[in-house]
């Protein structure tokens, strides 16, 4: 570990390059992901095909990797909608600007890539390292329903952030609300099978 916070749930890279909320770690800020659709358990979404980069197939891609470029090292890719999942093979990928674009075999023109946009990318979850108990990927916990102690429901958990001291969670429905990743003082329970959050949290902030 690179530092020590009691009670406080921050990230740390693991070895396979995601993000894991976890007690007593340390991390480096990463920007704020939006929200994809949420997989079965045995698929981890790792990025989405955003855009269309030149005439020859390539794609732009949105990486939830810490490091962006560390998607390209999961072989093979699963690339879908909906959570029907099809295997491509990654024929080159790297950085690209601010961000990073892919080739992948099959579509090599931009009018087949455009079959491409908006598809959601995943591995299975035996592609990455087993968690500890009390650990998650980030991509687990987007997409759950976050409800205080009174049963009041706040939204769906978009995406997560980190800041100096903690991680935060944006929670979205009627309103935003950002709700630090305390875990025991302010996230009670976490249920990945009901896809549920508890939180406590008062429902004015």
């Amino acid at each position: 570990m690179t530092g020590y916070a009691i009670g406080l749930a921050r990230a740390r890279k693991r070895p396979s390059g995601l993000l894991v909320c976890l007690k007593n770690s340390a991390g480096q800020p990463r920007k704020a992901v939006p929200t994809d659709p949420t997989p079965p358990s045995d698929w981890v979404v790792l990025g989405r095909v955003v855009g269309l980069y030149g005439i020859s197939g390539w794609v732009k891609l949105f990486s939830h990797t810490q490091d962006r470029n560390d998607i390209f090292n999961y072989k093979p890719l699963y690339l879908g909608r909906d959570n029907d999942w099809q295997p491509q093979t990654l024929e080159e990928g790297r950085a690209q600007g601010k961000g990073i674009v892919a080739k992948f075999s099959g579509y090599d023109d931009r009018n087949k890539a455009v079959e491409l946009l908006g598809q959601t990318i995943a591995v299975q979850r035996q592609q990455l390292a087993t968690l500890a108990p009390g650990e998650y990927y980030w991509s687990d916990l987007i997409g759950l329903r976050v409800i205080n102690q009174d049963d009041i429901e706040f939204g769906n958990i978009a995406y997560l952030f980190e800041t100096g001291a903690n991680d935060v969670i944006v929670v979205r429905n009627k309103q935003e609300r950002l709700i630090p990743f305390i875990k025991g003082k302010i996230i009670v329970s976490i249920d990945l099978e009901q896809r549920v959050m508890r939180v406590n949290w008062d429902p004015q902030f």
